[in-house]
């Protein structure tokens, strides 16, 4: 009971539509080769069968290089790694100076500030002692001194002389340009380069092999080593010779670790001399794209460069890069410095990568992800039958096998079909207008039924029925003594909506419908409406076929098989979306002219019913 009641025991599948199309078919496998044929080109392009593991790793550099350089106020002084890239070195950096401004012979005392970062003053009232703030050089004293022939300027506490502004131009290292710099740099994927107890013996082959790993490092441990996997920069069939002789280059030597300076900086897309007035940063990217399967091995850097910071935006905000730095002294007993101040360019190296080895797993995620590319030909196809470009007769096969319709009862379809049209009209319905007057959603081709037409047709051919006694002198329209139909017809109305001139008077507006869609001629003055609608031996022996049981006592009973009648003739067995039938006005009032209720009270539609069998009585 628990597993009925969860629905645990049941199984729900889709519904498949199988179309037999030369058309179709050969589009369908089409497509289907033309997306597998994408899968396995995006499969090998972007190596989906692979796992990956993002790099680790650490830089050094060692900069080299020698400039004499001639310093304003001291002459020519030669520069050597010490000066020029001992200064500044941060992580994964380095810096190399490139323009200098030195202050010489500071010591602590007073002197005029320097505008624009001193105050202009006329008496000492102008200048607030203690005073100072982030731009100033020292503290002021509250005095007012000359600063040249033309201003004066507040006083201040602090090293002096104040510093040299003007900046050098060419820049005084340009020819740092020809520096160069050794990057070494070594690198682990912790996810496939993982430490191991293994052998010497295996390591000394893997060393011999160079699979997977560009270098091996051992740890002796009680006799058994621990083999570290690493790789790095410095390729290992390089050797010494070929390091001391060898500059990196694009073209020619992409994998040499030494860079030309000037190389790094034309690459970076900008010019040495320009930039080493006002100095800079430059991106040194390494970037790892390893494939550690056997087969495909492969694991080399690939260098890139480009400028990190503004050079056109910042123009007037602190452009470049620069620091300060002091060297001290002692003379005659007095503390003194000599102030520098450094422009270079900072280059940063940032290392990227990942490493990609062959996994089993990673290819099914892979394949199932992609299976459902294979919608996209089912989506189409859809598509392509839901429009014009497919036949319509293929369309509306389709359509009506593959989709089944459940309607709520507040939004009802109506089916509607006119004696001067061919096909049934699918229309909703509607408050404010008749259903005469309500445009179709839709067309649909009628269903001719040939095996009930046939059973009609014989049924024709019988004799009047005892079952029902006989009203009004009448035997249901039909004379005493003759088969031949009485072509009465009601009373005529003059409703605007009706067209054939013998609808009779509807409350609602969805019973306001005619028989036809324009003037002419009423369907109720065909002689076959008469003999398959209203003729009670053809009623009987069809209410018999459905039901052969049946017992008839009253002529509601025919009364309701005449509606039934008229839907299988008009509409069949089926209607499109599962719309009501609706039987024309004209229609219902001879059915009930000829079958009248003995309380002349009527039901009226039940629109509500959806099923076609039932659809019958919408008008009882």
């Amino acid at each position: 009971m628990p597993c009925v009641l969860l629905n645990l025991c049941e199984y729900d599948t889709q519904k498949l539509v199988k179309i037999k199309s030369v058309k179709l078919g050969s589009l369908k496998w089409t497509l289907n080769g033309v997306i597998l044929m994408f899968i396995c080109i995006m499969l090998l392009w972007n190596k989906g069968y692979q796992e990956y593991d993002p790099v680790v790793s650490s830089v050094t550099t060692k900069v080299k290089g020698v400039a004499k350089i001639n310093i304003p106020d001291i002459g020519e002084v030669v520069w050597d790694v010490v000066d020029h890239s001992g200064i500044s070195q941060g992580k994964n950096s380095f810096f190399v100076a490139t323009n200098v401004i030195v202050t010489q012979n500071q010591k602590q005392g007073n002197c005029p500030e320097v505008p624009p970062y001193g105050k202009l003053c006329r008496t000492d009232k102008d200048c607030e002692k203690g005073f100072s703030d982030q731009y100033s050089h020292g503290v002021q004293t509250g005095a007012c001194v000359k600063f040249d022939v033309m201003k004066k300027t507040c006083e201040v506490s602090t090293w002096c002389p104040i510093e040299n502004k003007k900046r050098p131009r060419p820049a005084l290292l340009a020819s740092a340009e020809n520096f160069t710099v050794m990057i070494k740099n070594n690198i682990r994927f912790p996810a496939f380069n993982y430490i191991r107890l293994i052998s010497l013996q295996t390591c000394a082959y893997s060393v011999s092999q160079k699979a997977p790993c560009l270098a091996i490092f051992i740890i002796p441990t009680n006799h058994i080593h621990s083999c570290i996997c690493f790789r790095r920069n410095i390729l290992p069939e390089m050797k010494d010779t070929d390091l001391k002789g060898c500059i990196y280059n694009p073209y020619t030597n992409p994998y040499c670790p030494i860079f030309r300076l000037g190389d790094i900086v034309s690459e970076a897309k900008e010019n040495f001399e320009d930039m080493a007035v006002e100095g800079g940063a430059i991106g040194i990217q390494i970037n790892w794209d390893c494939d550690l399967n056997r087969i495909f091995h492969s694991c080399l850097p690939k260098y890139t460069f480009r400028r990190l910071d503004e050079k056109e935006s910042n123009k007037t905000l602190y452009p470049g890069f620069n620091f300060r730095f002091a060297r001290y002294s002692t003379v005659s007993g007095v503390e003194q410095r000599t102030l520098f101040k450094i422009y270079g360019i900072r280059f940063d190296v940032m290392v990227f990568g990942k490493a990609g080895k062959f996994s089993i797993i990673q290819l099914i995620i892979y394949i199932g992800s992609t299976l459902s590319y294979y919608a996209l030909t089912t989506v189409f196809l859809d598509w392509l039958i839901g429009t014009s470009c497919y036949s319509k007769e293929a369309k509306q096969n389709y359509s009506e096998r593959k989709f089944e319709s459940v309607q709520d009862r507040e939004e009802c379809f109506l089916c509607v079909s006119f004696v001067d049209e061919d096909k049934l009209r699918v229309v909703k319905k509607s408050r404010k207008k008749t259903l005469q007057q309500t445009k179709a959603l839709s067309l649909h081709q009628r269903k001719n039924d040939l095996a009930s037409m046939r059973t009609l047709i014989s049924v024709m051919h019988c004799g009047p029925s005892r079952g029902l006694p006989v009203q009004n002198g009448q035997s249901g329209g039909l004379s005493r003594n003759t088969d031949t139909p009485l072509l009465e017809k009601p009373q005529s109305g003059s409703q605007a909506w009706c067209q054939c001139g013998c609808c009779v008077p509807a409350a609602t507006l969805h019973e306001q419908l005619c028989c036809r869609l324009g003037k002419g001629r009423c369907i109720t003055s065909s002689p076959i409406f008469s003999t398959l609608i209203l003729n009670p031996s053809v009623l009987e022996t069809a209410l018999f076929y459905v039901d052969p049981l049946a017992e008839l006592h009253e002529g509601a009973q025919l009364r309701h098989g005449a509606y039934s009648q008229f839907i299988r003739w008009r509409f069949g067995d089926s209607t499109p979306r599962d719309a009501v039938p609706v039987i024309p006005s004209c229609c219902v009032g001879r059915i009930r002219a000829e079958y009248p209720s003995p309380d002349d009270k009527y039901s009226g539609p039940r629109l509500h019913q959806t099923t076609p069998p039932q659809a019958e009585f919408n008008a009882q």
